[in-house]
């Protein structure tokens, strides 16, 4: 099988009713980023961290994948499909994507502040944490990556593109580092689509799909037959 290797970022769970945080209307205009997503931000006020967080996964629990989450899960039919994801929320995995690799972290897990390769899963109907909350004998903060912390998922996503034999980027404005950089990993004459309704600029060789995350990857299914 063929492998298709997809880098997704907010626009693919925007029609999912997920808040994106860079839209005119989006979570920055409520939440300075360094207060709610830095690490001198979880320094300062952790307890600010903690709400933010909490407030996400409410929101999520209530959201369902939209029909580009289930057009990639129907992929993996005629393709061996590996999905890059800079979202923290599940709903490529909600709605049954096999192989998901997430870049940022993932919101419905926390860690223990004393060691990050101790994670959580939270119960959906507990799904609220705080400075005191302790798991098993640990304190824990979001399971996020923050700006000013390394993205352990980085080397492991780069050599995942560079086995793609078609690399596909959905809902992203290539400006978020160093995920934006995992175009520059794609082997040469390996085919690349991009999808979102207002794409940024791309290198020559690229090839366009100006639309959202649901009908974007209705016309990738049709692009892809006439290449295999």
């Amino acid at each position: 099988m063929k492998k298709l290797v997809i880098s997704t970022g907010a626009g693919m769970s925007a029609e999912s009713g997920i808040r994106t945080f860079r839209d005119s209307d989006g979570l920055w205009e409520e939440y300075p980023v360094m207060d709610v997503a830095s690490a001198d931000g979880y320094r300062r006020n952790p307890a600010l961290i903690h709400k933010f967080y909490n407030e996400r996964r409410h929101q999520l629990v209530d959201c369902r994948p939209n029909a580009g989450h289930l057009g990639l899960v129907d992929l993996e039919k005629d393709f061996d499909v590996r999905i890059i994801t800079q979202n923290i929320d599940d709903l490529h995995e909600r709605a049954g994507s096999s192989n998901v690799l997430h870049l940022h972290g993932e919101l419905m897990k926390v860690r223990a502040i004393d060691d990050e390769d101790c994670v959580f899963t939270l119960d959906r109907d507990h799904l609220d944490t705080t400075v005191t909350t302790v798991i098993d004998g640990h304190y824990v903060r979001p399971h996020i990556v923050f700006f000013q912390e390394s993205v352990p998922n980085f080397d492991p996503a780069v050599n995942i593109v560079a086995e793609a034999d078609v690399f596909v980027i959905i809902g992203t404005s290539l400006v978020v580092y160093p995920a934006a950089a995992l175009i520059q990993y794609v082997r040469r004459g390996v085919p690349i689509f991009y999808i979102d309704p207002h794409p940024a600029a791309v290198p020559d060789g690229v090839e366009v799909i100006r639309a959202g995350a649901s009908e974007g990857v209705k016309i990738l299914k049709e692009r892809l037959a006439t290449l295999f």
